[in-house]
């Protein structure tokens, strides 16, 4: 006989190829037909599965499309201060990190002693910076110990403002409890009858125990040219605690040791500090710079300046 063809079952590697492309076809039609599209021929036909988003897991709450308007109500009591808002636990985490952080840059990131040296350093160059000449001889810091704590803030809230305002305000609870100190030795000049008649050389200590005081945010104005969130410490409408520890020498042979008065001179004047420079204004990236923000203070004050003069005239 001639050439025949003999019927096999085993595939050429053409047939193969066309069976496997078909195959891979045929599986991709039904993947998008009962997986991704919808071929219903009603148009009311539902759809079975509703999607669900999950809050929290923890305390069982679950949100979905029917929950919405339960869920804007209770943000909206929130808002308006009829329950409590969020724990500041992580908040505290992060202004503890964040001390921390300015504590290994003022010691320049050495450990042990050579970290205290050049802390000490850096204090006393900035002591000696704002000192007034003509009233103190130049400081010498001997010690300095930057604590190792961090304040912690609670009871977040909402501000209830009288009367209302749109500003939002939020208001938390501060508490600084730590020792943070400070050792150094300085002369007081006495300029009568002449400049620098005489010296008292004085050797302070000074420790700040604790410092609690209500807090005061105000988030930026988005109509506000220039945003910019304010930290007010303490709160205008409330009073602080600080606790200081002060131990003094006074005097160059005969000496006076802890003077009541002094105690009560350098705690009025911390605290005369706190109130006069516990505003900050943050500018937001993007939206405001340094230079416009320090601009808009001044203009404020000479606002409040010029309103003062009028209210003399």
């Amino acid at each position: 006989m001639g050439n025949a063809y003999v019927l096999t079952l085993e595939p050429t590697f053409t047939q193969g190829l066309i069976i496997g492309q078909l195959s891979i076809l045929f599986l991709l039609f039904f993947i998008l037909k009962y997986l991704f599209f919808d071929f219903a021929s009603s148009a009311g036909s539902k759809i079975s599965y509703q999607p669900r988003l999950v809050i929290n897991e923890v305390d069982g709450i679950r949100d979905n499309s029917r929950d919405k308007p339960r869920r804007a109500a209770e943000v909206s009591e929130a808002l308006n201060g009829d329950v409590p808002l969020e724990s500041t636990d992580w908040l505290n985490v992060v202004l503890q990190q964040v001390l921390d952080a300015y504590r290994m840059k003022l010691r320049g990131h050495l450990p042990g002693v050579d970290g205290d040296e050049l802390a000490r350093r850096r204090v006393e160059a900035f002591a000696n910076k704002i000192r007034p000449p003509g009233f103190l001889d130049p400081i010498k810091v001997h010690s300095v110990d930057l604590g190792t704590a961090a304040p912690r803030l609670s009871a977040a809230r909402r501000k209830i403002c009288s009367p209302p305002s749109s500003d939002q305000q939020l208001e938390f609870s501060l508490n600084y409890s730590d020792s943070v100190s400070v050792s150094l030795s300085t002369s007081v000049l006495f300029n009568y009858p002449f400049a620098s008649f005489a010296r008292l050389p004085v050797s302070l200590t000074i420790t700040l125990s604790l410092f609690s005081a209500a807090v005061q945010l105000t988030p930026p104005d988005p109509h506000s040219e220039h945003p910019v969130m304010t930290i007010i410490l303490p709160s205008p409408q409330s009073d602080f605690v600080l606790d200081l520890k002060t131990t003094s020498l006074m005097g160059s042979r005969a000496k006076l040791a802890d003077v009541p008065k002094l105690h009560e001179l350098i705690t009025h004047q911390i605290r005369k500090v706190i109130i006069q420079k516990g505003v900050w204004k943050v500018a937001m990236p993007g939206l405001a710079t340094v230079a416009e923000v320090k601009h808009d203070i001044q203009m404020e004050q000479q606002q409040e300046q010029a309103m003062k003069l009028l209210a003399q005239v």
